[in-house]
């Protein structure tokens, strides 16, 4: 329904129901007939005439954009006048029809005729105002959650424009350090990065992509990194049936895989291992990532920008349904738990 339709509604609406009650009343008073019915259908018309005039000249004096303070005296003035336009002009039309009696033979009559309509007047007014007020309240209300959202976009394509950068340097050590020692695998580290960077860049503009399609690019990124590693690199993964049915956001798990062997399996002699465990619980994705290392201090503030990142994306994609740990799991292990929901944060947008 438009709000034409509504305020047309309302509108006559309420000038009926104020002239049924006048004519029950009435009625109860013993005082009802044929005049008095007329009068009221008087009442009605001019009333719905009159209080729309004076609606058109709320609008072309821009009052409904005034201070409250100011606003509040006009209607106040504006009330009496049209309650006095529409008393004299019903009871000159009343006259013709020679049903006006004898009520505006006395002041006091006119004066307390004129008070009640005034009253009318001010609350059609504060019912009008009352409705803008919270008309305009919502749009500034979606209007905010727009800028909200469009800032939050900006914010997520810089992040994103972060990352590509930072996992493309990564990668390419990794196959700088294979050219002299191994140049045939070096070549195969190239394809495989060939490939992860097509997947990359076709990604490029989604906020979130299939599950299943982020873990192609994680099992692309350990490959690469196993040639690296060779021995030294174990990986062992868990991944639940039902994760297939998430959506997370690009490069997410890769940068805490990364990071996982970065920051920890890199920096034993020995190597260590890398596991991947998924489970899915109350509509949310468990993504456990546990490597051979120790979460230093200070770690995630020097060099975690993987870390920070991943935070900032989960902040804007999920505000608080999403959430970030990693913690030493004992004396050789660090343990990185990811939790997504299914849904994204999402802002809907809608005068008189």
């Amino acid at each position: 329904m438009t709000l034409k339709k509504i305020y047309w509604i309302c509108q006559l609406g309420g000038w009926l129901i104020f002239v049924l009650f006048q004519c029950v009343f009435s009625k109860l008073n013993g005082t009802f007939n044929t005049s008095f019915a007329i009068s009221q259908l008087l009442q009605l018309i001019f009333g719905v005439i009159i209080s729309h005039i004076y609606r058109n000249l709320i609008i072309q004096f821009g009052w409904l954009r005034l201070n409250t303070l100011l606003v509040i005296p006009l209607v106040i003035i504006a009330s009496v006048v049209f309650a006095t336009l529409q008393d004299y002009g019903q009871y000159g039309l009343e006259s013709i029809l020679n049903i006006a009696g004898n009520r505006h033979q006395n002041n006091v009559v006119i004066i307390s005729a004129v008070l009640n309509l005034s009253f009318v007047y001010f609350f059609w007014s504060l019912i009008y105002f009352l409705f803008h007020f919270i008309q305009n309240y919502k749009k500034a209300e979606i209007e905010n959650l727009k800028w909200q959202a469009s800032i939050n976009e900006i914010e997520l394509n810089k992040l994103k424009s972060q990352l590509n950068p930072h996992f493309m340097f990564n990668a390419m050590n990794s196959i700088r350090a294979l050219v002299d020692e191994n140049p045939f695998k070096s070549k195969e580290a190239i394809t495989q990065l060939s490939n992860l960077l097509r997947n990359t860049l076709q990604m490029g503009k989604n906020k979130v992509i299939a599950f299943d399609e982020e873990l192609n690019i994680v099992n692309d990124y350990l490959a690469l990194e196993s040639v690296r590693y060779e021995e030294r690199l174990k990986v062992n993964m868990q991944i639940h049936s039902k994760s297939s049915e998430f959506e997370v956001p690009p490069l997410m798990i890769q940068t805490l895989v990364e990071n996982g062997i970065k920051h920890g399996i890199s920096k034993l002699t020995d190597g260590g291992v890398l596991e991947l465990i998924t489970k899915v619980e109350k509509e949310k994705l468990i993504i456990t990532i546990v490597n051979s290392g120790q979460l230093k201090e200070n770690m995630e503030t020097d060099s975690g920008f993987g870390i920070k990142n991943t935070r900032q994306r989960l902040q804007l994609l999920y505000g608080n349904q999403a959430s970030l740990k990693i913690n030493n799991k004992d004396s050789t292990f660090v343990i990185t738990e990811l939790v997504i929901p299914k849904n994204l944060i999402k802002y809907e947008s809608n005068n008189n």
